[in-house]
């Protein structure tokens, strides 16, 4: 079961709800105000909220903006007796994860508070293991190149010409793929997401055809010249059949 932060200044509502909610076996903490919800907000343990639109300090929406432009990701659900369509609206646009009129029906308040809850448990899974992708990444991209240092220096010593293995080279290029896509940032304009990406899939696909611009224009459906001028356009640079990022 969740811990649910109500923010009503209505003890009424905020009465019936708890009552309600614990029942189903949630854990309820309550504010009555714009100031008491900032600072109740911030506990680690809340999982959802149960925010009203009107109230007398400040209003729902100014909290939601506020919430949502500092990257919050536990979900809202905002609530009023005075609903319209416009504000119904303008909250999910700001981010609330739903939207409930004022008198709340039993079954739409659990759905929708078992619906949040599931989103929130699930982004925390996610969130940690994108985290512990991440590191496993840059591991693997680490291990990788010291032990790709080591070969050199070993076929130095023996006065043979040091090269790396083509699976070597790969796993290298697929592991840093990874570590790449897992930092694009969703949140930039689309022209600078997708350009983050097309760096990615061209510097891993010329790794993986063992640095042929012929193969790479086949894989990607360019034509050569085209190829190279997606290229020059992404700040990129081919040095020794790798793809580099202008510095």
């Amino acid at each position: 079961m969740a811990e649910i932060l109500i923010v009503d200044d209505e003890i009424g509502v905020r009465e019936l709800l708890t009552e309600v909610l614990q029942d189903e076996g949630h854990t309820v903490t309550l504010a009555a105000n714009g100031a008491e919800a900032r600072s109740l907000m911030l506990r680690p343990s809340v999982e959802v909220i149960l925010l009203d639109i009107w109230m007398p300090d400040t209003d729902g929406i100014t909290l939601l903006k506020e919430w949502m432009a500092s990257g919050f990701k536990i979900p809202v659900i905002v609530m009023s007796g005075h609903a319209t369509i416009d504000t119904a609206v303008e909250a999910t646009k700001i981010g609330a994860y739903d939207y409930l009129e004022k008198p709340i029906t039993l079954s739409k308040l659990t759905s929708t508070i078992k619906n949040a809850t599931e989103k929130h448990n699930l982004g925390s899974l996610q969130s940690e293991s994108d985290s512990g992708s991440r590191t496993l990444d840059k591991q693997k991209v680490q291990d990788l190149r010291v032990s790709s240092k080591k070969s050199f220096a070993e076929q130095r010593q023996k006065g043979s010409d040091p090269e790396i293995k083509q699976e070597t080279k790969e796993a290298i290029a697929l592991a840093e793929a990874r570590e790449g896509l897992a930092q694009v940032n969703l949140d930039l304009p689309l022209r600078e997401a997708r350009d983050s990406f097309e760096r990615i899939y061209l510097s891993y696909q010329l790794a993986k055809l063992q640095g042929s611009m012929t193969r790479l224009a086949e894989r990607s459906g360019l034509e050569r010249t085209h190829l190279y001028r997606k290229i020059r356009q992404l700040g990129m640079e081919l040095q020794r059949g790798i793809l580099k990022k202008n510095q």
